[in-house]
């Protein structure tokens, strides 16, 4: 499954420069999994992940295929898009098609790039973002209310648990508080995905700073800045230097960034905490033809990831030979760890952990 992430937020807060970086990026580094163009503010990346190159020398694949990230780059939005104004409800309705929404503020002063609203405010302008998205959900909950309160008159259990959810959720919009950020139960998060809420995606804040700010950037005073909670997703980036390393090779890049005081890349940070908000998390298959890396949701089964490589290994799922990462590497390989009683045979209520390195045997 590929993760789609749409870069939202106030025109002019570097989040064209952010998405060029991202593209080119991962274009240079992954020849085996090229940056493609879909539409001109789209475009596939790949995950970056160490333990796909280690298992890369290990097994000496005709071919690696990385885990892939869609990026939307998503034009600005504007006060009132909600009603319209701008490119409002055309990018309203990009940013429904998305899993989760990297919200990127300006923390940079000064330059020549003028801000819309005529000044740097982080908070104001993430108040702005979501006050549009909470003003669309609205408007869509009062639609899904008005269809819902027929049947529920009439007793439809369904309708009635939706409509007492619906309400819960406008309450809380109301408020100011992000359908995502709400207390509900397991069920009712099965139901929100349902509504297809902008509020109810995973948000991952980014904050946009100048070379000279990166440095001593630290999350907790931006979130502290952006009035967020304190375990808020958010990812400190500077989008022009991300974009300037795009033309160093990567060893010159680690060394550029560590001359800044910084251990590793905004853009894999950005990644990173895209999976972590969605809960994903990633096995491998790894054999002579190619090395793989597969995303799936934690705490599917072992059928079910098989489904995400194919329907027909679900359905005819009859167990996955595993080794977990760890093992696989330090015991050689798989007839290594095979010799060693660290591949274990896994049946159909076996949930698929994290690094798992899995082949499976499936009837047809």
């Amino acid at each position: 499954m590929a993760l789609k992430i749409g870069i939202v937020g106030l025109p002019n807060v570097g989040k064209s420069t952010l998405f060029n970086a991202l593209t080119r990026t991962r274009a240079a580094q992954a020849a085996n999994y090229p940056f493609c163009t879909i539409d001109p503010n789209i475009g596939i990346v790949e995950v970056p992940d160490e333990r796909l190159n280690v298992l890369k020398d290990m097994v000496k694949p005709e071919k690696v295929i990385p885990a892939a990230v869609e990026f939307v780059d998503i034009a600005g939005l504007v006060k009132g898009a909600s009603k319209g104004e701008g490119l409002g409800n055309a990018f309203l309705s990009h940013i429904r098609e998305v899993h989760a929404i990297c919200h990127l503020v300006r923390g940079f002063e000064g330059g020549e790039v003028i801000h819309v609203e005529g000044s740097v405010d982080p908070k104001r302008d993430r108040e702005i973002i979501e006050t549009e998205l909470a003003l669309a959900d609205l408007q869509t909950l009062m639609k899904r209310i008005d269809k819902e309160q027929g049947p529920a008159r009439t007793g439809n259990k369904d309708a009635k648990l939706a409509l007492i959810l619906l309400e819960k959720i406008k309450a809380g919009l109301e408020k100011g508080t992000m359908a995502s950020a709400l207390l509900l139960s397991d069920e009712e998060r099965i139901q929100l995905k349902d509504f297809q809420l902008l509020t109810g995606k995973p948000m991952i804040y980014g904050v946009n700073v100048s070379e000279a700010q990166l440095s001593s950037a630290s999350p907790d005073a931006w979130r502290s800045t952006l009035g967020l909670a304190s375990d808020a997703p958010l990812v400190v980036i500077s989008a022009k230097i991300e974009e300037d390393l795009t033309d160093l090779a990567p060893e010159e890049a680690k060394e550029y960034l560590g001359s800044l005081g910084v251990m590793s890349s905004g853009l894999d940070r950005l990644i990173a905490a895209a999976f972590s908000a969605l809960g994903y998390i990633t096995y491998f298959t790894a054999g002579p033809q190619e090395v793989r890396a597969w995303t799936i949701t934690k705490g599917m089964t072992g059928p079910q990831a098989a489904g995400v490589i194919h329907s027909d290994f679900e359905k005819g799922f009859i167990r996955a030979e595993t080794i977990a990462y760890k093992d696989f590497v330090q015991l050689g390989g798989e007839l290594g760890a095979k010799n060693s009683g660290k591949m274990r045979s896994e049946g159909k209520e076996y949930i698929v952990q994290d690094g798992d390195v899995m082949h499976f045997r499936f009837t047809t």
